[in-house]
């Protein structure tokens, strides 16, 4: 929990008593390496902070399986398009190693909302800059070039350690032949 109350405090200033109540509404949970957290036609209940580990979004296309988020410690996160209309998720999250999590259900989010009144503020924070990471990477589909966004995602990222080639070509929006012609040409 240290690491979430960490990760709160570089958000918002918070007092004891208020820390405490949103401790008193987390809990910790070990996702063991490729056990989904939430499958495509549920419906997200859930916020997840990521203490340890990585998680990836996917979706099953044509080619097999599409990967468009990668996310790893120190992440604020949830389905959003499920959770907030409270419809099914279109979207698969998997561990992508050994993940520890700490789980806020919809419910106690919504209690926190209620009696806690900087919550607001730590959310519409995590949402503004989870909304910017979305434009950039949208933007950086639209005026980047394939190497260019590999060469982004290696200086910015773990990601391209910690998944396999196919996953990261994914994310990249390129095959992963054209992935290894780019990783070829650099070295």
């Amino acid at each position: 929990m240290d690491e979430f109350i960490r990760f709160i405090r570089t958000i918002i200033g918070i007092d004891e008593t208020e820390l405490n109540i949103v401790c008193s509404k987390c809990r910790k949970k070990i996702i063991p390496k490729g056990k989904l957290i939430l499958k495509k036609g549920q419906i997200a209940q859930q916020y997840f902070f990521i203490v340890s580990g990585g998680l990836r979004f996917f979706y099953e296309g044509e080619n097999g399986e599409n990967t468009t988020w990668v996310v790893f410690e120190n992440e604020f996160l949830t389905e959003i398009s499920s959770l907030n209309p409270q419809k099914p998720t279109r979207f698969n999250i998997i561990a992508i190693e050994d993940t520890e999590l700490i789980v806020i259900d919809k419910k106690n989010m919504e209690f926190l909302y209620a009696h806690v009144p900087v919550w607001h503020e730590f959310a519409r924070k995590i949402w503004e800059e989870t909304t910017v990471r979305m434009i950039d990477q949208i933007l950086k589909f639209q005026t980047l070039t394939a190497e260019e966004r590999y060469l982004e995602f290696m200086n910015s990222t773990q990601m391209p350690k910690k998944i396999p080639v196919k996953q990261l070509a994914s994310v990249l929006g390129i095959t992963p032949n054209a992935l290894s012609r780019i990783r070829k040409n650099i070295r």
